[in-house]
């Protein structure tokens, strides 16, 4: 895996320039399955299998390789009981908390204009 290096200060972060690490891990963490993570986990530790039930309709594979992203990024602390069988909990990192706020504006923003969003799809599809 090839990882972009950022060198400057954060102010430099260009998003819209394709070479940007801003932009790879903005699109990497702004992924349907990565925001329903982080806001699945809220304030709560949780198991791989609470996760996943939380979280309907991802796979193993998808909620694996989404944590592991997400603990990549230093967003979710992952957390291994020497016991057996191995329990694993995960929780969002302070960094991951400040991303959360976010993620729940989005989400009360997606509630606030659901019957908007939902005619006008109507209306464009007809």
């Amino acid at each position: 895996m090839v990882t972009k290096q950022f060198k400057g200060s954060p102010e430099e972060a260009d998003l819209r320039r394709a070479d940007s690490l801003a932009r790879e891990i903005f699109s990497d963490v702004a992924n349907k399955w990565a925001l329903l993570i982080i806001e699945a986990l809220g304030e709560r530790t949780l198991r791989f299998s609470e996760l996943r039930n939380d979280v309907e309709g991802i796979s193993h594979k998808m909620l694996t390789q989404n944590l592991r992203m997400l603990e990549r990024y230093g967003l979710v602390e992952r957390k291994v009981y020497a016991t057996v069988p191995p329990r694993v909990e995960y929780t969002l990192t302070e960094p991951g908390q400040a991303l959360r706020a976010t993620v729940d504006g989005m989400c009360g923003w997606t509630h606030q204009y659901l019957g908007h969003i939902e005619a006008s799809r109507r209306r464009f599809d007809a």
